[in-house]
């Protein structure tokens, strides 16, 4: 049957099983949005108050699944909008598809109103792009658009439609949902190396990342964990992947990690890392990181190999394959002497804790409102953030009940990410979700309140309002002798009336207790609901490792 590239587009995307797409619709998408009227029966739209709302949606909506974010804008500014959220989806390897419009054929190149190359824009953030040209490649670029989204190592990816092509007709075919391409097996001699080290190791490690939790392996980690006696922890993107109750779990590592979680990474013989990618801020100083440690990493992505720290052995491809074949063919073991060790490192972690807890003196501090946020949260809450101290507090201090509760921009660091992702991750799954962010952050996009109160989507926003901009001004602190250069935000906001404005409840919080009575109303609202939570400014993040610095130079206390 005939339809117009529109409607191709709409129709090809209910055929990839979209049922839920963000946007904000513009002159060169007009026709896009019309087929989206047409067929609102099948696709839902949520319009965002910006198009950088739509992409932190999409992106949160496909952490919180699995599944292909999808986000539309129109030509020129309303593409740029995107580009953050593209990058940040590219960093954290979120599969995503963002649609443009853009400018018909005829007048690409003629600095038409409204014309942006956005293909040139976001070549080195997306895994892929794409310039429809012509009508009759219309469906078949969408369809491989969502199978490199989604495969290998899943990223995003942009097709820009011009205006011609989506006005014009030509007949349009359906076929299945489109399947990952099957990555490729790991050899059988890699995987005989990697439990002939696994069989030597004295101290064994796995330390998992957001491939691991991608794939939803943290019960066959748990349980090979138990079969070799081996310590697990995570990077930031590993967060949920294994549940906070198992005793093998000793948390992040890194920068921010746990003391225990870093020190015993630091002490083991053998590394055996699944789906990550040895950030800067999960080793600190490459040239002093694990330098006794044997690593086996586990990727599908070669370039990941030895990029950023050298390994013993690297395994391409199939992660989910080889680490259960690895896993079957382990035997059995205990090792009591390191499990004595881990348990020494964890008691040092919870003295650490309490003199940090003994040193505080605000009414309320950030991990009194994540234990209370631990709580009293439902079953299946999704936690996400935006990024700064708040985020690093929830990562140190969040508990998780399952796989993909934990949605926050990791490689990017992208402050504004928060709201948007966690209407995207409500959206997806219905699920109770609660945003942590701060007051810096929370500024950069609290436009989208204006959505989450429209489509009644039942976030619950804790503020931790300190007045400043925190981890910057904590690196001031620690490292640039307290001058405080533009950290001091000294704003007159009224987060509480800013809240009634849009739309939604607020609450101000400046003890445990009311906080607590905040966030249990806050659950019970069925609406979005603003908390801001009063922390003292001279809060910090610890332990740290300094920039640059080594597990020998982790800093546990501030004097």
């Amino acid at each position: 049957m005939k339809l117009t590239g529109a409607q191709i587009l709409v129709q090809t995307l209910i055929e990839q099983g979209v049922t839920d797409v963000f946007g904000y619709p513009g002159g060169q998408v007009i026709n896009i949005y019309d087929a989206l009227y047409e067929y609102k029966d099948k696709i839902n739209h949520i319009l965002t108050a910006h198009e950088q709302g739509a992409s932190h949606a999409a992106d949160g909506y496909s952490r919180a699944t699995g599944k292909v974010g999808v986000c539309i804008a129109t030509s020129g500014p309303g593409a740029t909008n995107l580009v953050t959220g593209i990058a940040t989806a590219m960093l954290d390897s979120i599969p995503l598809v963002a649609i443009t419009g853009n400018v018909p054929c005829s007048l690409i190149g003629k600095d038409s109103f409204q014309e942006v190359d956005i293909t040139g824009v976001t070549l080195p953030i997306t895994k892929h792009n794409y310039f429809v040209n012509k009508i009759e490649d219309l469906a078949d670029i969408l369809r491989e658009a969502f199978a490199i989204a989604k495969s290998g190592r899943p990223g995003p990816v942009l097709v820009d439609i011009p205006k011609d092509v989506q006005v014009g007709k030509y007949d349009y075919e359906p076929k299945a949902m489109v399947e990952k391409t099957p990555l490729p097996k790991v050899a059988q001699s890699k995987i005989d190396q990697a439990v002939e080290m696994l069989a030597q190791a004295e101290r064994p490690y796995i330390y998992i990342g957001g491939g691991a939790a991608g794939l939803g392996l943290g019960k066959d980690i748990v349980a090979f964990a138990d079969k070799i006696d081996a310590a697990i922890g995570c990077s930031f993107m590993g967060l949920s992947a294994v549940p906070n109750e198992s005793p093998r779990f000793l948390g992040m590592q890194g920068m921010h990690g746990h003391y225990a979680s870093s020190m015993a990474q630091n002490e083991a013989d053998v590394i055996l890392a699944v789906g990550v990618r040895f950030s800067d801020r999960a080793t600190g100083n490459v040239a002093k990181f694990a330098k006794k440690t044997k690593i086996i990493q586990l990727d599908p992505d070669s370039a990941e190999i030895n990029k950023n720290v050298r390994v013993e052995l690297g395994l391409v491809g199939d992660v989910e394959d080889a680490f259960k074949r690895i896993a079957s063919a382990c035997e059995a073991k205990s090792l009591p002497m390191w499990q004595d060790r881990v348990k020494a490192l964890k008691a040092e972690e919870v003295a650490c804790e309490e003199q940090i807890a003994a040193a505080d003196k605000a009414a309320l501090t950030p991990k009194q409102v994540m234990d209370i946020i631990n709580a009293e949260k439902p079953a299946k809450t999704i936690i996400t953030t935006d990024v700064g101290q708040h985020q690093m507090w929830a990562a140190q201090y969040a508990t998780f009940d399952g796989p993909r509760r934990f949605v926050s921009s990791g490689g990017l660091g992208t402050m504004g990410f928060g709201l948007g992702a966690a209407m995207g991750a409500y959206v997806a799954t219905k699920d109770p979700t609660v945003l942590i962010t701060g007051d810096g952050s929370f500024g950069m996009n609290l436009n989208e309140l204006a959505t989450a109160v429209t489509y009644k989507l039942p976030i619950v926003i804790v503020l931790m309002n300190n007045g400043v901009l925190g981890m910057v001004r904590q690196w001031q602190t620690l490292f640039f002798g307290k001058r405080y250069s533009n950290t001091v935000l000294d704003r007159k906001t009224d987060f509480v009336a800013l809240a009634k404005a849009f739309g939604a409840d607020g609450y101000l919080a400046e003890t445990p207790v009311e906080f607590k009575k905040a966030f249990t109303a806050a659950l019970q609202a069925g609406k979005p609901v603003v908390i801001d939570a009063r922390i003292d400014k001279d809060e910090f993040v610890l332990p740290m490792l300094p920039p640059g610095g080594a597990i020998d130079d982790i800093i546990t206390k501030v004097n």
